[in-house]
């Protein structure tokens, strides 16, 4: 049977490669050594890398309580890059723990200089921080009991939607309710887990969150057939990793690494052993193939997003 062809790029992925060639070719080559970033790094002998608790398989906690997933993965060859072009053989790799509420804090006030975990580089955030090329394009949608019968935002069965506070989906799910004057009660929790618990119990009849972080998260449930992912996407994310603003040479690193991971095509690796592979803690594959927008958005890495 025939493969169906690929879309053609989308427009605003051919004007960010259009943009990104211009500034390219018009902008002097950076400095690596010097910057206020850098001098942290080399200062202390460290780099702090930002991660969270229970973005499966992003960035979670593993069984030996130490910080695991697929951008932990990527922020440790970012940091490696940092060390081989700083020339800084005993760096120390750091880790702190950020939620969704501390998380653009922690990069902005540089207490952590790279975020590893499941952001989406947006406008508002770029006020604050910078980002890198996307590691991972996903989109909005519900988690919700296996046998609830609910498909849609807006069937009258959801009377209550869990989302986690400071996160895109919740500023989509306001909207469609605003738009669609829908009457369910939207409950802002701390982070995943607590919502996911909200749905399990019954105190609500949707999560809404990234589909990717959904599948993740049910995986690990005690019964993860008990739960599923539906629904149309409400948004589009491109996660990428957070770094402070205001430093051009570390920057210039940061990205550089990420492109020779998708060039050389180590990040298809990376991506196989959390996306397709068996992962901590339940040993369950989320079975989850390299997407064709991710494929075709790394046929040209940028960090430029609408």
């Amino acid at each position: 049977m025939p493969q169906p062809s690929l879309p053609a790029l989308p427009v605003f992925l051919r004007a960010a490669l259009a943009a990104l060639a211009f500034l390219s070719s018009a902008a002097p080559a950076l400095a690596a050594d010097a910057g206020p970033v850098i001098d942290q790094i080399r200062g202390q002998g460290r780099i702090v890398i930002a991660h969270r608790e229970s973005s499966v398989p992003f960035s979670y906690v593993g069984p030996d309580k130490r910080p695991i997933g697929y951008a932990v993965d990527v922020c440790r060859r970012l940091a490696a890059a940092v060390q081989a072009k700083l020339g800084l053989p005993g760096l120390q790799i750091d880790f702190l723990q950020v939620t969704p509420a501390n998380r653009i804090d922690a990069i902005e006030t540089v207490k952590a200089h790279l975020e590893c975990g499941s952001t989406t580089n947006n406008a508002a955030r770029r006020e604050k921080v910078a980002f890198t090329i996307p590691h991972f394009i996903t989109g909005a949608r519900m988690l919700v009991k296996a046998g609830s019968g609910i498909e849609r935002i807006d069937q009258p069965e959801i009377k209550r939607v869990a989302v986690t506070r400071n996160t895109t989906p919740l500023g989509a799910v306001r909207r469609i309710k605003a738009e669609r004057g829908l009457r369910m009660e939207i409950v802002e929790t701390e982070d995943h887990e607590k919502a996911i618990q909200m749905v399990e119990r019954g105190e609500a009849d949707a999560f809404v969150m990234d589909d990717v972080l959904l599948y993740g998260l049910a995986s690990m449930r005690p019964d993860p057939a008990a739960l599923k992912v539906v629904g149309r996407f409400m948004t589009t994310e491109p996660l990428a990793i957070m770094l402070p603003k205001g430093d051009a040479g570390f920057k210039k690193i940061v990205d550089d690494e990420m492109r020779r991971l998708i060039f050389s095509r180590e990040i298809h690796g990376i991506y196989q052993q959390w996306f397709e592979q068996a992962i901590p803690p339940n040993n369950v594959p989320l079975n989850l193939p390299i997407s064709y927008l991710l494929r075709d958005f790394w046929k040209f890495p940028t960090d430029q997003v609408p």
